[in-house]
Order: structure tokens, then sequence, then C-alpha cells
């Protein structure tokens, strides 16, 4: 190599020499420095520069046993677990209102009361009617005591004449013992028609009463109360207010309030469809709520089963407790459902991965602190760890940053790091 540098260096001179402007002495200064260019350069092989360097200090994790789970994160919003919109049962006045918004009411509270005439006076009616059919019920029971009565008399005179008459023919005419005979069946007879008199008025007693009993439920529907305990939302009427029967068809038929019940609230997450597979009843589900800054312990309740054909998503439920009523119906949430879970799995901090295509390597810090390019197969994956099924030992070193500049054999200085001073991100906190 040399003296291909100085034959090199030899030709130029030559060819300068030819030319007068280029002084001799520069083509030969040339030539010197083409040669010990060449030779530094040939002097170090690229092993050998490598070991020269300085090793590079390098953040690194460990692989470590850890309990894994993967989850999916969903915002959601909140809705009441019941509301309804009040309506009148009768068609009425509203004489008094006793809630407004944001009233709490316990069940069966009175919201209401109204003003309805014409089934006042139907009342009392359907009470006068009752009273008669009582009257005659009583006037029934005695027609039937004297009916009774007279049958026993007549019974007994015939029964007496007719033992005489067999025993001694000659002291009673047969005639006599024939009367006293019509007079015990006639007797009989009364009996019979006074019963069916008694039971007659007892049947229009009791319809009287039924009768009653309807008009009765329908002026306590004049009575407006709460089906279950909640929060007044929305208040539609005011007193003097006309309020047409809710069973009525009006469409229009105008509700007195509505009522939500806030202290237990349904979270409505629309699961995507690929996930769908995964939701069970008693799924666990962390809710947080960035408006409140908590976050809350559930499972899911019930789902829908079906997909919304225009979102390709499943509504899920969750049922989350707020006695106190600081969480309001709308407010959005964000819901984390735990998919998989996996205890004691070998993981490996997902800062170290590094992926190409269908494969995923990473750079593993031998014993001796190099470089060594490994090849894994990976399972369930956390935003900060991952499963290592294949190509990693617990306890491995693993490099977590400047894996670019970084090259198979090259000696390091590893500095191992804890996973809670990175973020998901791969940036340092």
């Amino acid at each position: 190599m040399i003296s291909d540098t100085l034959s090199l260096g030899m030709g130029l001179l030559a060819r300068f020499r030819r030319c007068p402007r280029v002084a001799p002495v520069t083509a030969l200064l040339l030539a010197v420095m083409l040669g010990a260019g060449g030779c530094a350069h040939e002097s170090a092989s690229p092993a050998e520069a490598a070991g020269n360097k300085n090793p590079v200090s390098v953040a690194v994790g460990k692989v470590a046993r850890a309990d894994l789970s993967q989850a999916l994160r969903i915002a959601a919003e909140f809705r009441p677990f019941q509301e309804i919109e009040v309506h009148a049962k009768v068609a009425g006045y509203v004489k008094h209102i006793y809630v407004d918004v944001g009233d709490r009411v316990t069940q069966g509270q009175t919201l209401a009361v109204l003003e309805v005439p014409e089934l006042q006076d139907e009342l009392n009616q359907a009470s006068a009617s009752v009273r008669q059919s009582e009257q005659e019920v009583v006037k029934a029971q005695h027609e039937l005591k004297r009916a009774e009565a007279d049958y026993r008399v007549a019974h007994l005179a015939y029964s007496r004449l007719d033992s005489v008459f067999k025993n001694r023919p000659d002291v009673v005419a047969e005639q006599d013992v024939d009367d006293a005979q019509g007079k015990d069946e006639a007797a009989d007879a009364q009996v019979a028609a006074a019963k069916a008199g008694l039971a007659a008025a007892q049947e229009h007693l009791d319809q009287g009463t039924d009768n009653r009993q309807r008009v009765q439920a329908l002026f306590n529907y004049t009575q407006i109360t709460a089906p279950f305990a909640g929060v007044i939302t929305a208040r539609y009427a005011d007193t003097g207010a006309m309020l047409a029967a809710g069973t009525s068809s009006e469409k229009q038929a105008l509700p007195l309030v509505q009522l939500a019940q806030n202290d237990l609230l349904r979270l409505d997450i629309p699961v995507p469809e690929s996930i769908v597979p995964r939701i069970h009843a008693g799924t666990p589900v962390a809710v947080l709520v960035p408006a409140v800054g908590k976050t809350y312990r559930a499972k899911v309740v019930r789902f829908a089963d079906r997909l919304d054909p225009s979102t390709r998503t499943m509504t899920t439920e969750v049922d989350v407790p707020n006695p106190t009523l600081e969480l309001v119906p709308g407010m959005y949430a964000y819901a984390t459902l735990t998919l998989e879970r996996k205890p004691d799995a070998l993981a490996v901090p997902v800062l170290a991965l590094i992926h190409s295509g269908d494969q995923t390597r990473v750079l593993k810090v031998s014993s001796d602190d190099r470089i060594e390019e490994q090849t894994v197969a990976l399972g369930i994956q956390t935003p900060s760890e991952s499963e290592v099924l294949s190509g990693l030992r617990e306890n491995d070193l693993v490099v977590i940053g400047q894996q670019s500049q970084l090259q198979p054999g090259e000696k390091v200085m590893p500095k191992l790091e804890s996973p809670d001073q990175f973020e998901m991100n791969g940036v340092k906190k």
C-alpha cells in the first residue's frame, strides 16, 4: 500500500514538472500526505476501534416476575339509574305542588294534590249507595229471621197433629192435619225466599263496595306521590295548571315533574366489537371521574348482548353508588376494563422492545457488559410491561433507551432504572 502511494506521488511529481506554474515541492508534499493517510486508515480495524472507545452509560431495566393485567380504557357517560316523567292518573287542576327542581324526595312522598270536584261527588254517591245496600242487607236478615221463626212454629204444629192423628185418629180430624202440613210447607218456602233476598242484598252491597273502592282509588290519584326515592330534575306545572290523565290518548299530556334516582348511577360504556367476546358479568372496572378527581371500583353488571350497527359497539353498564350525590348524570368518566390477568408472569419493560415487522427484539446486556441482540416472543401487554414467552430469563438486563445508538458487541456501563422513573411514552419524569 505504501509503495502504491509513493508511485502515485512520483507520477504526480512528473506531471507537475511539465507544468511550470506548480512547484515540484507541492506535488511531493501531496504524495507524502496521501501515503500517511492511507497508513493511518489501514492500521486500525473496526473491532479495535470499538474496543478503544470509552464504554457508554446506558439505562437498563430488569426482567422480573410481576402480576400483569391487560386493560382497555374507554370514555363513558353517567346517567340516572331510573328516570321518569311523573304524570297524573286522573285529569284535574293542580291545587298544591310541594316540590321544585333539586328537591330530594322519598318513596311515597306527596308531590302535588289535584282538584277534581266531580270525582268527589262520585265518591259521595258511591258511599251513599253502599250505606243503602248495607241497610237492605240488615232488612233481609230480619226477614230471614222472621221467616225461620214462622217455619219453626208451623212445623212444630204440624208435627204434633200428625203424631196425634197416627196414634188416635178419632181425636184429630184429617183435614186439620192437612192444613197444618200446608202451613209448614208455606213457612219453609218463606225461609227459602228470605235467604234469596238476603243473598241478593249482599250481592248488591258487594257491587256498591267495589264501585266505591274504584272511585276511592281514582280519588286517591288526586294526590300524586313519588314512585321511588330520587331528585326532582325538572318541573313542568305550577298551581292552577290543568293536567290531563296520563292514560288518555293525548300525546301532549303535560307531566307534573321529572324524577331521577341519582343515589345509584348507570355508567354506559360503548365497548368495541373486538372486545365484546371478552366482556362478562363481573368483569372488574376502574372508573376515573376527572370532574371530582376520584376513581371508583366497580364491576360489569349488565350488557346489551348486541352491537349498535351505527357505531359497532355494545352498550355495557356499570352501577356506581352515589350516596352523597357528588356525581351528576351527564358527567364523563374513563372506564378501564380489566380483560385478562396473568399472575407471576415474566415481564419486560415496554421501553426495551424494538419492533421490526412481525418480529420483536431487545438489546440485552451480557455478563461482561456487552450488547447482545435478542429476539423475543411476547404475551399480554400493559402500558408499562409485556409478558415474555421466550427469549429472556429472569434478572436479565435490557436496554431501555438509546437503542439506535448501540451496536452488538459494544461495551457499555449499565445503569439500572426503576420502572416508575419512566412514563408510558418513554420519557423520563
